[in-house]
């Protein structure tokens, strides 16, 4: 019989804050971060406010190896382990399963590049590092004392996402009791910003920069940037109880389908996101009636947004055998696109936002891009526990999960 997995800590490094608390009052209070960006005056950001990793990590000789997402990364899995009050013993034996992106920051890492030449005598000796997409995994385990089972995951926007699916499953199927799952990332410099502008992926809106973020809308012209990191412990849930812990909710099912038709843009038929998404209704054994809601990709970018709304509305309303119409968010509208850890952060924000039983309002959705969807125009109260998450990434990653919240006994 397959092991059920819950989640038993959580933390959040995001730009509507770093504690459930912030995130909550942040969104009572529709404050968000989104800004004009310092390096490109054309381009709008959301960053994290006064992010300090030593607030995380006390001393750390290695925090120079760590580019900024992976700092996130870092001091999210430090959070976590904290919040869980776990053993030494049990770390010990657990596994790390993290979503990372490339480093592109190339102009502050390499300021000067003449023909080629990048050696200088004020390079350090291993600069490597902070291109690696494992260094962030290494020093979780170094800082943790964890050495179990272990995966970096670089599936574009899907990473995180993958990465939290993949310990899930290590669970289920008894390759480990405990997991610390999760992802950090940042592209807000001018490396990132020269990537997603020559890709014609981001807005270039003018005017009010929180206005720029509109996934849905029928007035979108792209995503806008933003940063931070989230991470999850899972265990078995026995293992759970015998320890007497907190237990937020279960992962009950995750899906996962590579598309490879084009390397940057959806399939407008969106089958094999279709494809990620059955699978993991399929394995929490759920009719697609029994998800109250939806968070979606929901970039703001004009492929992205109409294919899903077209893949929602197919799986999820035309059904006759789907009586519940499953609310729709994006909580790109409030956070930016947080890129290979998108799907931890926006785990991370829709747990909270059920554990408070509010959902967000889709923001900017004046003029919805397809009718009949069930999209959150207005932040309402809700009982809503069952979840499902999806995020598709470059290359045609995509990766859902499906997460009830509160007691698992029900």
């Amino acid at each position: 019989m397959a092991r059920r997995v819950v989640i038993t800590s959580y933390s959040i490094i995001s730009s509507l804050g770093t504690s459930p608390s912030e995130v909550i009052a942040s969104i009572r209070q529709n404050k968000t971060a989104f800004t004009r960006s310092p390096v490109d005056e054309t381009t709008f950001v959301c960053p994290v406010r006064d992010f300090d990793i030593r607030n995380y990590t006390g001393p750390c000789k290695e925090r120079r190896y760590l580019n900024r997402g992976a700092g996130f990364s870092v001091a999210a899995a430090l959070a976590a382990i904290k919040d869980a009050g776990c053993s030494t013993g049990e770390l010990n034996k657990a596994g790390i399963f993290v979503g990372a992106g490339p480093n592109l920051d190339i102009t502050s890492e390499f300021p000067e590049i003449i023909n080629g030449a990048m050696d200088r005598p004020d390079l350090m000796a291993l600069w490597m590092l902070r291109f690696l997409p494992n260094t962030a995994a290494a020093v979780i385990a170094g800082r943790t004392g964890i050495h179990g089972e272990n995966l970096t995951t670089g599936a574009a926007c899907a990473a995180s996402t993958q990465a939290i699916g993949e310990a899930f499953r290590k669970i289920k199927d008894g390759y480990l009791d405990v997991a610390l799952a999760g992802g950090g990332d940042s592209r807000l410099h001018s490396g990132g910003i020269l990537a997603y502008g020559k890709a014609k992926a981001i807005s270039r809106r003018t005017g009010n920069p929180a206005a720029a973020s509109r996934p849905f809308d029928a007035d979108r012209d792209g995503f806008v940037p933003g940063e931070g990191g989230a991470f999850f412990l899972l265990e078995e849930l026995e293992h759970a109880r015998r320890r007497g812990a907190r237990i937020y909710g279960e992962i009950c099912g995750f899906g996962s389908s590579i598309g490879g038709d084009s390397l940057t843009a959806p399939d407008p038929s969106s089958l094999y996101e279709e494809e990620a998404i059955r699978r993991a209704l399929e394995e929490a054994a759920l009719d697609p009636s029994a998800i109250d809601v939806i968070s979606a990709h929901g970039t703001g970018t004009l492929l992205n947004d109409v294919m899903e709304a077209a893949m929602i509305e197919r799986i999820f309303y035309r059904d006759t055998h789907c009586s519940n119409r499953p609310f729709v968010l994006a909580l790109k509208s409030w956070l930016g696109h947080l890129a290979a850890t998108c799907g931890a952060v926006e785990l991370a924000v829709a747990l909270t936002c059920l554990h408070g039983n509010i959902l967000p309002a889709i923001r900017n959705l004046q003029k919805p891009c397809h009718k009949g969807i069930n999209f959150v125009r207005e932040g309402i109260s809700s009982a809503a526990r069952t979840l499902l998450l999806e995020n598709f990434g470059f290359g045609g990653q995509n990766c859902a999960l499906v997460v009830k919240s509160g007691n698992v006994d029900e």
